[in-house]
């Protein structure tokens, strides 16, 4: 089992503001998580969920209301952790008039490197995230992509052994994504640990090992991302079968169709959720009796997009 870099139990959050402070907000209702080390592990959750809650929590931006929340073994905001984690926050800003290499020395010597140590790790740093050559250049030059790279770079400049990104492929185009995914991989495997707040699900199911989903100031479901969508019962099924579209259709009276596809003449896939089996049986029952080819039936995988709405929606009913 590996070690946890992140765990935090029962963590809750009350914001208190208005007259007398008597308007209260649960930002975190009762947190529980645990993220291995080594691992990628993603955020998830619509606005509002309480991720960004939560990150400031764990550096000791913001103090907790209850509950135990710890970072690399010590309790969260304490120094001796805070030395140890890499922080790209939503939204940075780097002063403008700073160049890439001078922004990583200012960054550098705030995390307690001297500026020869930045000046010899600098280089490679800039060409992970796909700065090399640009380093000479001033900040305001840079476009949004650029400055999360750069975001990025200074994250890591410390060497720590916990990293947390919040959005941090915000603004960058998809070859900046796709680079950014590969350094994060390649940190993971040589043994760092990164904690992922995006909104960007596709990012999430392409780079994370595990995923929590946060809803309403709680942890709904952790898991890889086949174990989440494999939680979700009501996953399409999808039927193969040998008739025209009209024909089609008035077979599966028991279910809903989300849609129909040719996929040639005379051979349609009709998608449909079909959540209990006994109606499976039925629509394959009402097809042989209408003497219609059932080709081949399979379960659809739901992509983590759709896990994660569904997932949500029933955190609100």
């Amino acid at each position: 089992m590996a070690e946890s870099v992140i765990q935090v139990q029962d963590l809750r959050k009350i914001y208190r503001s208005g007259v007398l402070r008597r308007r209260s907000v649960n930002a975190l209702d009762g947190v529980s998580l645990d993220v291995p080390q080594g691992q990628v592990y993603g955020l998830l959750g619509p606005n509002g969920a309480g991720k960004t809650t939560l990150i400031k929590v764990l550096l000791g931006i913001v103090r907790k209301t209850s509950g135990d929340a710890r970072v690399l073994g010590y309790a969260a905001g304490e120094i001796t952790a805070r030395r140890k984690v890499g922080y790209l926050p939503e939204n940075h800003r780097i002063p403008r008039h700073l160049t890439g290499s001078t922004a990583l020395e200012y960054y550098g010597c705030l995390s307690g490197l001297s500026v020869g140590e930045v000046r010899r790790r600098a280089p490679d740093l800039l060409d992970r995230v796909g700065l090399a050559g640009r380093e000479r250049d001033r900040v305001s030059g840079y476009s949004k992509g650029m400055q999360q790279r750069l975001g990025l770079a200074q994250a890591m400049l410390h060497r720590p052994d916990l990293i947390i990104l919040d959005e941090p492929t915000d603004g960058v185009d998809p070859v900046g994504r796709k680079q950014i995914r590969e350094v994060l991989r390649s940190l993971a495997d040589e043994g760092a640990s990164i904690f992922l707040n995006s909104h960007l699900l596709q990012e999430i199911e392409l780079i994370c090992d595990r995923v929590a989903i946060l809803s309403n100031g709680s942890v709904r479901k952790t898991g890889s991302v086949k174990e989440l969508t494999a939680a979700i019962t009501e996953s399409p099924m999808v039927f193969r079968i040998a008739t025209d579209r009209t024909t089609a259709e008035s077979c599966f009276e028991l279910s809903t169709v989300a849609k129909v596809e040719d996929v040639v003449d005379g051979v349609l896939d009709v998608h449909a959720s079909v959540p209990e089996q006994h109606k499976v049986d039925r629509i394959i029952d009402v097809l042989r009796d209408r003497g219609i080819s059932l080709l081949s039936m399979k379960r659809r995988d739901l992509t983590l997009e759709e896990a994660f709405l569904q997932i949500v929606q029933e955190s609100k009913s």
